[in-house]
C-alpha cells in the first residue's frame, strides 16, 4: 500500500514548526513577520479546543525574553498577569563562612536599578504566555490562510531530513508532506523524553507548587543553595488588595532520602522556613506539590539535514538557573536571524542552519555546562565545598564588574 503524499505548493520558503509551545509559536510568529513570502505550518498534538490558558506552570522570563515577546506583540497581554523581577538574591544555607568567624549567610544581590533597567525579567504562568501567542497565530491563519496554517490535534509520527533535500513529515494517518525546513520545538519533561546524545540522570526530584508569604519584597526572586539541592522562589502576581503575596516554589532534593511526599503541609512549611533565608518573609501557606524527575537530555548537534531542534527539543536542563525557556527563545531568535540573512528562498536553508548552529554553540554549551556542574555539585561530599560556594557569592557581591556581567548573562545570555 502506497503512503499518501501531499506535495507542498512551491513558495519562496516552506517551514514546518513541530510543537506549539512558547518556543515553537515564537518561531512561527517571527517567521511570519520577517519572512513575508514564506509559508509556515504549525503542528501540535493538542486538539484545537484544548484550553491552554489554565496551565499553572510558572516560567521565568529574562529581560531578553520579555523584549522578544514585545516584538511579537504579545507582551501587553502577558504583562497584565505577570510579576516583575526587580531583584535576585542568591544565597547558601549553612555557609562555611561561619567556620571562618564571619557568621551569617553569604548572599549575592542583583538589582535591576544597578543595571539601569526597570526589571531583570518577569514570571508568568505557562498558560498566560502560550494563550496570547496561540491567539495571535490563529489570527494570522484566519487573515492569511495561504501562508499560515495550524494543524492542531496532529501528532508527527516521523521526520526524515537529509542535507540539500526537503524535509519529510509524516503524521499519524500516514500522510507525508515536504518542507524546505522542519523546526522541532516539542518540549516535554525529562522523564518522558526519548534519550538523546547527551544524557544524565541527576537522581534528583523537583517539587513544585505555590507558597503564600507575609512581608518580604514582592519583586525579589530567591535562589537558595542547600545541602540537599537548590531551592527557588519566584514572585507571582497577587490579587489586588491582598496583604499576602504568592511565589512559585521549586524545591530540588536527592531521590535518596526524599521524604517530602510523606510530610504534611505544616511539616513542609516548617522545613522550608528552616531552609530559606529571612529575607523571603514569613511562609504562611503551601499548595499541594507536584514532583518531576530531573536530568540533562541534550543533542550534540542542533541540525540534521533540513531540520533543526530548538528549546527543550534541543536541550532539557536542570532548573537550577531557571533559564530553559529563555535559552529556547534565543534559539528561535538566532534561527530567524540566520534565515533572514541566508534563506529568503529555499536555496539558502543549509547555509542558514550552519550559521545558526555555529552562533548558538557558545550560549547553549555555557548554560548547559553551568547547570550540569551546579546540579552535580550537590551530590559531592567534599569537605569545604559549601565554604567555596559561600566565598564565591560573597566575592561576587563585592566585585561590581563581575556581578554586572553575571546579570547581563542572566538577562540576555552569552552574546
Amino acid at each position: 500500500m502506497n503512503t499518501p503524499h501531499v506535495k507542498t505548493p512551491h513558495v519562496a520558503l516552506t517551514v514546518a514548526v513541530i510543537g506549539a509551545g512558547p518556543v515553537g509559536l515564537a518561531l512561527a510568529l517571527e517567521a511570519s513577520a520577517r519572512l513575508p513570502a514564506a509559508r509556515i505550518t504549525v503542528f501540535d498534538a493538542l486538539p484545537a479546543d484544548r484550553d491552554v490558558s489554565t496551565d499553572p506552570r510558572a516560567l521565568a522570563l529574562s529581560l531578553g525574553s520579555v523584549q522578544i515577546l514585545e516584538r511579537l506583540g504579545v507582551w501587553s497581554a502577558v504583562r497584565e498577569v505577570a510579576a516583575p523581577i526587580r531583584r535576585v538574591h542568591v544565597s547558601q544555607q549553612q555557609p562555611g563562612l561561619s567556620l571562618l568567624g564571619l557568621g551569617g549567610d553569604a548572599g549575592l544581590w542583583i538589582n535591576a536599578r544597578e543595571e539601569g533597567v526597570a526589571q531583570l525579567g518577569a514570571v508568568a504562568h505557562y498558560g498566560a504566555i502560550v494563550a496570547p501567542m496561540r491567539a495571535a497565530w490563529l489570527a494570522l491563519c484566519a487573515d492569511q490562510p495561504q501562508r499560515h496554517s495550524a494543524r492542531w490535534g496532529t501528532k508527527v509520527r516521523a521526520l526524515k531530513a537529509l542535507p540539500n533535500q526537503p524535509a519529510e513529515i509524516e503524521d499519524e494517518q500516514g500522510v507525508v508532506e515536504t518542507f524546505d525546513l522542519a523546526v522541532v520545538a516539542e518540549g516535554g519533561v525529562f522523564a518522558d523524553q526519548a534519550r538523546r546524545a547527551i544524557q544524565r540522570d541527576y537522581h534528583q526530584t523537583a517539587w513544585v507548587g505555590t507558597v503564600t508569604l507575609e512581608g518580604g519584597d514582592a519583586g525579589t526572586a530567591f535562589e537558595r543553595f542547600t545541602p540537599q539541592g537548590p531551592l527557588a522562589l519566584l514572585p507571582l502576581p497577587s490579587p489586588a488588595g491582598d496583604k499576602t503575596r504568592r511565589a512559585s516554589l521549586v524545591w530540588c532534593v536527592a531521590e535518596d532520602g526524599d521524604d517530602i511526599a510523606s510530610l504534611s503541609e505544616a511539616q513542609r512549611l516548617t522545613v522550608l522556613r528552616y531552609l530559606l533565608p529571612p529575607e523571603v518573609g514569613r511562609l504562611v501557606a503551601l499548595s499541594p506539590l507536584k514532583s518531576f524527575a530531573l536530568g540533562l537530555n541534550a543533542e550534540r548537534q542542533l541540525v540534521q539535514g533540513r531540520s533543526v531542534r530548538i528549546g527543550n527539543a534541543a536541550q532539557t536542563m536542570h532548573p537550577v538557573a531557571g533559564q530553559g525557556l529563555n535559552l529556547g527563545l534565543r534559539d528561535a531568535r538566532s534561527l530567524m536571524d540566520a534565515l533572514r540573512a541566508k534563506a529568503p528562498t529555499s536555496a539558502g536553508v543549509d547555509a542558514a542552519l550552519r550559521q545558526m548552529a555555529r552562533e548558538r554553540a557558545p550560549d547553549r554549551w555555557l548554560l548547559m555546562g553551568t547547570t550540569d556542574f551546579l546540579a552535580r555539585s550537590f551530590t559531592w561530599h567534599v569537605p569545604g565545598l559549601t565554604t567555596v560556594r559561600s566565598l564565591a557569592l560573597a566575592g561576587l557581591q563585592h566585585l561590581p564588574l563581575f556581578k554586572s556581567g553575571l546579570a547581563r548573562q542572566m538577562m540576555f545570555g552569552r552574546r
